[in-house]
Parts: structure tokens; sequence; C-alpha cells
């Protein structure tokens, strides 16, 4: 909760300082006698941006279970459910979030995901392909780390950050769509065809730049569940179970889900500001340089 308010103080005073730089600047009184109320855009921008990044929240686990084919174990009915939901029970237990609910979807890959509306809400589903081709101690510690992104809270920060985008982006391609209109091509009265045009490839160009930022935050906290995995199941197994996830080049989660599985695909050049993952190799130098 500390984060998450703190999260949210922080991004209100990006807004306020922005707000009062284009007021300074003479842009806010330039564009409100041209027709354009920030505030009111604003307010607009926030509630479309971050209503979408919520209603997909308050849906992800819905969506990956329909999606997915996920399974969800109600009573273990052999072996392996029950030491995957008991392993699942024991780390939520030291990581201090409720028990989330357990599946199983049918797939070759060897993956894992976590989602849910929330750290004490959450879903963890793991890959057959997971239980078939990875030994006890290597799964224990994927699900050590599919368990700290649950108690990192970090399907709701991700849908924050996401929610504060989509509103800069809706914001400021509005306003450069508007300038445009007015400036260059002289309207007077409500918005030509050069608002419009304008204000779709701004938002397209701003959607991407400002993806960039999502995705980073991603891998950052790929790392940080990584060492939340290694203090649950173990610095050495959550090492191996890395390595052995390098080894066998598991295919990506289809898109929707991609950020919240274990791994992701590779990528080199600029395409690497558009990962969802870092390399397993920088994972697993970061996890042996830890202390």
């Amino acid at each position: 909760m500390k984060r998450i308010l703190l999260f949210l103080s922080t991004n209100l005073a990006i807004v306020l300082v922005l707000s009062v730089t284009m007021r300074l600047l003479g842009v806010e009184p330039y564009l409100n006698e041209q027709g354009l109320n920030l505030q009111a855009l604003l307010i607009f921008a926030a509630v479309m941006g971050f209503g979408g990044s919520f209603i997909s929240l308050a849906i992800s686990k819905w969506m990956a279970k329909k999606s997915m084919g996920v399974r969800v174990i109600d009573a273990p009915s052999n072996s392996t459910e029950f030491w995957l939901v008991e392993t699942i029970r024991k780390y939520s237990a030291e990581a201090g979030i409720n028990m989330p609910e357990v599946g199983i979807y049918e797939s070759p890959d060897v993956n894992a995901f976590a989602t849910g509306m929330s750290k004490n809400s959450s879903l963890i589903a793991v890959s057959t392909g997971l239980l078939n081709q990875m030994t006890r101690e290597e799964a224990e510690a994927v699900l050590g780390h599919e368990v700290a992104h649950a108690a990192n809270g970090d399907m709701v920060t991700l849908a924050l950050i996401q929610g504060v985008v989509n509103t800069f982006v809706m914001f400021l391609s509005r306003v450069i769509g508007h300038l445009v209109d007015r400036v260059v091509f002289k309207t007077e009265r409500g918005q030509g065809p050069a608002f419009f045009v304008t204000m779709i490839v701004a938002e397209l160009v701003l959607g991407i730049l400002a993806s960039t930022i999502v995705m980073w935050f991603s891998r950052q906290r790929e790392f940080r569940a990584d060492r939340g995995g290694a203090s649950l199941a173990g610095r050495q197994n959550m090492i191996a179970a890395l390595e052995r996830l390098d080894s066998l080049h598991p295919a990506p989660l289809p898109e929707k889900m991609a950020a919240f599985g274990i791994a992701g695909g590779g990528a080199s050049g600029i395409k690497r500001l558009f990962m969802t993952h870092p390399p397993l190799a920088e994972r697993i130098a970061a996890l042996k340089a830890a202390q």
C-alpha cells in the first residue's frame, strides 16, 4: 500500500509540475483561448488511461484462465498437484500473502506466470512442460519467483505505470493535434481534419515511446522476482532454474500474458527496449553477483 501511495503521489506531482510549467510558459492560457481546456482534458485522459489499465487488471485472472486454458486445482488429484499446491502455500505464507489460486495449463513449453487484481487475490499457473522437464528443486524456484511477483504487487504496479503513460499519451497527443490544427492549419472553430490526423499520429509515436518505459519496469521487476525466488527456494536453485530455462529456450507466452511469465523471448539492438524480460544470461549473472 505504501508503494502504491508513493507511486500515485509521485505521478500527481508530475501532473502538477506539468500544469504549472504550461501555465508559466504561457501554453495553458494560449490553449484555453483557442478553445482547449487543459484541466478537463487531463481529467478525461486520466479516466480513459487508468480506466483501461485497471479494467485489464480486473479481468486478468479470467483472461488468463480462458486464453491459456488454465485448470484451477480446487482439490489435488495426484502427488504432483499436491506438491504444487503445498509448495505455493508454503511460499505464500513466508511472503506474507493470501494463498493464490493454483492452476496448470497444457503446453510443451516450460513457463509459468502470476497475475491477478492484487497480491492477495492472485493466480499462479504452471505449464505441463515445466512440470515434466524441470527437477523439483528447479520448479520450486520458479514457483518462488512467481510468488515473489505476487508479493511484490507487480501486477498492480505495472497497471499503475501503464495508466500513467496512457494518460500522458492521450493528453499530449491531443495538445499536439490542437496546436497543429490551430497554428499550422488556422482552424478557427471546432476541430478540423488536421487535429484528428495529427492526434492519431502523435498517439502512435508517443505510445511506442511510452511502451519502452513500461517494458523497462517489466524487466526490472524480473530481477526483483529472481531475488525473491532465491530467498524462498534457495539461491542455487533459482540459478539452476534460470540456467535450465536458458538451455531449453522457452517460447514466450501470448502477448497479453508475456510480461507475467518466467521467461520471454530474446532480442538485440533497439528491440531490447521492448523486451518484457531481461536476457536469461543477465538474470543469472545478477543472481550470481548478489551477496
